[in-house]
């Protein structure tokens, strides 16, 4: 075919699709044809490169939206979650047709806490009392661990991904940031609009804050980064800005809380303390807390600081469990969880189905002006006692082996690491750690916005333990 010849068919091609696009917006008011372009571009980047097809969905997850509205509480984020579902299908298929995944990562014990996981998944998924929305909830998963675990470590033997991969995120989320900022400025920065001035990119400010705290501790390593350019690391500086001020104006205590214990236990890596010393503290203040158990509750009860757009009583407000109706609520949700768990111990009552099943189980004594006898406003608000409650005792337990795996495979790394697999090794471990935190009274692994990030920061210490932890110490510009 000649040049003269191609031309021809890119003009007759364009025309064509310029006066079919025109005639379904004028005459059928069809306005998606516009898409089909982007939607070929990204189909042939699914078969040639599937790398960039997996950093495309990292930029956009901060700026995708949820829809939610939807029977059986099957909401989907677009278009995040469509192109997840094609990399799993692209994935699969690979993997059947040509056998060749690298089994130094299917035997990391980490890819075995995580086969584990989702074994017992599937399994109480089949017992579950909701199956329709357990087998959404186990699919969703897939999409979540399979494109940001196994396919991403894959994409991270090339140490540039990796930091690709963390900027595009940083990126889009200082975009959002930006506009939240915008958003709040029109209502005063006041401490209820934070609550959800972040929509449609985020549904609550719980979610925006636990996003923000996650990568706090990657800009902050970005900006020491050995190697790094001034213009870069002035960037690195503008981005920490925009996240500490993200932080402060998202009122989310638990995302503050979250990045103080990142903090704490970066000093304790800084500091070489003895991991025997860690654990005698942290023996000595659970057995403190045990013998003073009650001189604790009735001195925190005399708390009657609630939620506040004054920062210091904001501050305050973390430990009242008296009337601040935030903390009441996410005890009364507690409290269900435990007893779902007491009704069925070990299989649960299914992945995913918490939402539609703890109305009964909560008592009188323990709702709040914001709890809701249709048990239709959000999960168990713990990464540990929704487990609990949907997968049983076994459940909870694989939550809380991954952690340990997680966070000792990274601290591992970071000690073994040349400079660069240090700083990249200690900047997502510190990020995990302030999610494990912040797991503790929220949960949000059934969304996009954090999964990723989540399974992406695993894959990170996975890909730095099998393939780069035995390079010379040499950092790439």
């Amino acid at each position: 075919m000649t040049e003269r010849i191609k031309i021809v068919w890119v003009y007759g091609l364009t025309a064509l699709f310029l006066v079919v696009n025109f005639y379904l917006i004028l005459e059928k008011d069809i306005y998606w044809f516009f898409l089909l372009p982007v939607a070929l571009i990204v189909f042939y980047y699914y078969l040639v490169s599937l790398d960039k097809i997996i950093l495309f969905i990292t930029f956009l997850t901060p700026l995708a939206v949820n829809i939610s509205d939807m029977e059986m509480g099957l909401g989907v984020s677009l278009p995040t979650e469509p192109l997840m579902f094609g990399v799993l299908l692209i994935f699969l298929a690979n993997l059947i047709f040509e056998n060749n995944y690298d089994k130094r990562v299917t035997i990391h014990p980490i890819s075995y806490v995580i086969f584990i996981g989702l074994f017992w998944m599937m399994l109480t998924s089949l017992t579950s009392e909701l199956p329709i929305v357990s087998l959404k909830y186990l699919l969703s998963r897939l999409w979540f661990v399979i494109p940001f675990y196994f396919a991403a470590v894959i994409l991270f033997k090339n140490i540039d991904n990796i930091k690709k991969f963390l900027w595009l995120y940083l990126i889009a989320l200082s975009m959002v940031v930006l506009y939240t900022l915008i958003q709040h400025s029109k209502y005063g920065f006041e401490e209820e609009a934070g609550h959800w001035v972040m929509s449609p990119f985020y549904n609550d400010h719980t979610a925006y804050g636990a996003a923000l705290a996650m990568f706090f501790p990657v800009i902050a390593g970005f900006i020491f980064y050995p190697g790094i350019t001034s213009r870069a690391r002035f960037f690195a500086v503008v981005v920490l800005v925009i996240m500490i001020v993200g932080i402060i104006l998202s009122y989310g205590r638990a995302a503050w809380i979250s990045v103080i214990g990142a903090f704490v236990v970066f000093l304790i890596v800084m500091l070489r303390i003895k991991f025997y010393w860690v654990a005698l503290f942290v023996v000595l203040f659970f057995g403190t807390f045990a013998l003073f158990q009650q001189q604790i509750l009735d001195r925190l009860e005399k708390n009657k600081q609630d939620s506040s757009a004054n920062f210091v009583e904001h501050v305050q407000s973390i430990s009242n469990i008296t009337s601040d109706a935030s903390n009441l609520e996410r005890i009364n949700r507690w409290q269900a969880a435990i007893r779902l768990n007491q009704e069925r111990p070990i299989l649960g009552w299914g992945p995913g189905t918490y939402q539609f099943v703890y109305a009964p189980y909560q008592m009188a004594k323990e709702k709040t002006i914001i709890s809701t006898n249709l048990g239709d406003k959000g999960n168990a608000h713990s990464e540990y006692l929704g487990p609990l409650s949907e997968m049983g005792i076994p459940g909870m337990l694989i939550v809380i082996l991954l952690l340990i795996y997680v966070i000792y495979t990274g601290l591992r790394v970071y000690k073994r690491g040349n400079t660069e697999v240090k700083f990249l090794s200690l900047m997502v471990t510190l990020g995990l750690i302030t999610y494990f935190t912040h797991g503790l009274l929220n949960n949000f692994l059934d969304t996009d916005k954090l999964s990723v990030p989540f399974w992406g920061f695993i894959a990170i210490i996975v890909a730095l333990d099998v393939y780069h932890l035995d390079e010379p110490d040499q950092v790439s510009e």
